[in-house]
């Protein structure tokens, strides 16, 4: 079996370099592509770069390329929900687009035609999860991710989001890595790791190095059960 693992940022897959050690290095795609041989499964790790576009890049070519038969997300994200704090970690049960806008044609915010508004993360993979944090002895939410190719930090735009589209966490990637797995019929989840809490406009709270490191135990435990 082949799982691709992505994070958007360099610190959100270093640290899973570090722990594996000997792995290959491809490049495809204008990308890095780094192949780790496991017991019983290969793993392909990535790092997407940042917003929609980069992920779905990145998700399209594991699979396409690398024949990736499952993809997991690690990464960090803003609160929209106001229980959570920095450092929790939650998975993404679905995950919308909250910058898409065809509301001039009658369309609801985030939906396009020919799709949906949401798309479901794998039951599986997030019972996989669930099952990871139980035997870790640490607490994992299950919320809708909202995914847009902007960086939210306004209390404004938090709570339309929210709103909008019952959105308990927000970020620049997910969606479209969900979009790309839904048309393709790759199961997918995504973890994050709460980054900055819901009133936090001026990033006091934001450490992107210190967010990105809290679960990759939790990332190198699934990859071990799946």
């Amino acid at each position: 079996m082949i799982l691709g693992i992505i994070g958007a940022l360099p610190a959100e897959i270093a640290p899973l370099l570090a722990h594996y050690k000997d792995y290959e290095t491809i490049e495809f795609g204008g990308n890095t592509f780094y192949k780790v041989k496991l017991a019983n499964k290969t793993a392909i790790i990535a790092k997407s770069r940042i917003g929609k576009v980069h992920s779905a890049l990145t998700a399209s070519s594991m699979i396409l390329h690398f024949g990736c038969e499952k993809i997991v997300f690690n990464g960090i994200a803003g609160a929209l929900n106001p229980t959570y704090r920095v450092g929790d970690l939650l998975f993404a049960s679905k995950l919308c687009q909250h910058d898409v806008n065809l509301s001039v044609f009658g369309y609801p915010y985030g939906f396009i035609p020919e799709s949906e508004t949401f798309a479901s993360s794998d039951s599986t993979l997030n019972a996989v999860a669930k099952q990871v944090a139980k035997e870790l002895g640490i607490c994992i939410y299950e919320g809708i991710v909202a995914s847009g190719d902007q960086f939210i930090n306004h209390k404004d735009k938090k709570q339309w989001i929210r709103e909008t589209f019952k959105a308990d966490a927000v970020e620049m990637e997910g969606a479209s890595v969900a979009v790309v797995c839904e048309n393709l019929n790759v199961p997918f989840c995504v973890i994050r790791t709460i980054s900055d809490s819901v009133n936090d406009e001026h990033l006091e709270e934001y450490n992107e190095e210190e967010s990105g490191k809290r679960n990759v135990a939790f990332i190198i435990k699934m990859v071990e059960k799946i």
